[in-house]
């Protein structure tokens, strides 16, 4: 089922634009102008298919190396040969390199001559960051370009392509709605995944009464691939249902229910930076400067999520999610600023008392602004008695820490603030 060329390729629309160096690759016409490209994204995506699809439609001799076997001996050996066929026969060669952040230094190193002279169009492929695991000179004389897991749309369409394609089951089987669903659920977005557990649960389908072809069911589906199928579904009420109690499960310090429900949404599915998305929002709201690490820790899980994708970007989601569960909890920072929006929504709000209002352009002395402002450094303690709320809102309280967690301790040093700041 792998696509003979670039209009059979399967998302990735964002590289596949007309003119685009892909695009351009493709075109026999445009041998002169082709750039070397590195191909980013997660596995099942078409990093290997996009190559293969090029090479087809260019008419340029292809030759493909997996650096999981190649050596620099095979790399020279794929640099001379295609310099012959060029010399010789004008004609370009295509190297497709697999897996590139196999290569040691001195490996890729080996590629430099034939990518800078041209005697190559390097198409390279890799699953982790290249500014980690691809040398400077290679990545300078590249473009990078990053592929998208697929959308659940373009996993359907895959799926339906291969029941019908002479090239897959040629129209041998037949696929429930609910079969389908499941398929792209399990998928991920990895097409390789998706028409994997759909050959295999073709085998198992077996045609009913009154019917001529066998039709693959759900059931036949978690067959195939033994895992159970989750009733979850990312843009229904499931989605809320599971997310709702996962967030209340944090909130409620029950570490073992919501890692329950992390479960859930990764093998369902679950885009893992929606996840950790909310984690973040829960760090913020629920548990606040009772723990000041919360915040920290659940953006840095965030971005470890982004860094390394999943499957192992499960681990710091549930690192996050164990710690914000355990750790004390408050939302008096939540609770003020919405405290102080109302007020602010509704009318609640004065001018600028005058000793802290802007004295530094021309006039503003004259006008009186910065007057009787004490500078709190001045001060022992670092706080001075003076007035910050506008005249309207004098002694309104907005931020009410709880004797919980690290807020205890910010809740009897706030006491003291505000005796000094009331002159008391």
């Amino acid at each position: 089922m792998r696509p003979t060329s670039l209009d059979e390729v399967a998302g990735q629309g964002h590289l596949l634009r007309p003119g685009s160096p892909l695009v351009t690759l493709a075109d026999p016409d445009a041998a002169r102008t082709a750039s070397s490209v590195i191909l980013w994204g997660p596995p099942g995506t078409g990093k290997t298919t996009l190559a293969q699809a090029i090479a087809r439609s260019s008419g340029r001799r292809f030759v493909e190396l997996s650096a999981v076997t190649a050596g620099v001996r095979d790399v020279r050996e794929v640099m001379q040969e295609a310099l012959t066929q060029r010399d010789l026969y004008d004609q370009s060669t295509i190297l497709f390199l697999d897996e590139i952040h196999r290569f040691t230094k001195a490996q890729q190193d080996a590629l430099l001559p034939g990518v800078e002279n041209g005697w190559v169009v390097l198409i390279a492929a890799t699953t982790e960051n290249p500014s980690f695991s691809v040398i400077s000179p290679l990545l300078s004389r590249s473009l990078l370009l990053t592929l998208k897991p697929l959308t659940d749309d373009d996993l359907r369409m895959l799926v339906d392509r291969a029941v019908a394609d002479a090239r897959g089951l040629a129209a041998s089987v037949s696929l429930g709605d609910d079969a389908r669903d499941a398929l792209v659920r399990l998928a991920s977005g990895d097409a390789r995944r998706a028409l994997t557990a759909l050959e295999a649960a073709a085998s198992l389908a077996e045609p009913s009464d009154g019917a001529e072809t066998p039709v693959i069911s759900a059931e036949h589906v978690a067959q195939a691939v033994d895992r159970a199928l989750l009733r979850y579904d990312r843009q229904g009420d499931e989605h809320y249902d599971v997310i709702s109690a996962f967030i209340k499960s944090i909130r409620g310090s029950d570490v073992d229910a919501a890692m329950h429900y992390l479960a859930r949404m990764i093998e369902a599915g679950e885009d893992p930076r929606f996840i950790a998305r909310r984690l973040i929002i829960s760090a913020a709201e629920d548990i606040g400067l009772a723990d000041p690490h919360a915040l920290p820790l659940a953006v840095a899980a965030a971005d470890a999520v982004q860094f390394i994708g999943m499957p192992e970007g499960r681990i710091p989601l549930a690192e996050a999610t164990a710690y914000l569960a355990t750790t004390a909890k408050s939302n008096a920072a939540y609770l003020a600023i919405d405290a102080a929006i109302a007020d602010v929504r509704t009318g609640g709000f004065g001018r600028v008392p005058i000793h802290l209002r802007d004295a530094h352009y021309p006039g503003a002395k004259r006008l009186g602004h910065g007057k009787g402002y004490v500078y709190p450094h001045d001060s022992d303690v670092g706080v001075s008695a003076q007035q910050y709320l506008p005249d309207e809102l004098r002694g309104r309280r907005y931020y009410e820490p709880k004797a919980l967690g690290a807020e205890r301790d910010v809740q009897a040093r706030l006491e003291k603030i505000r005796r000094i700041l009331d002159g008391r």
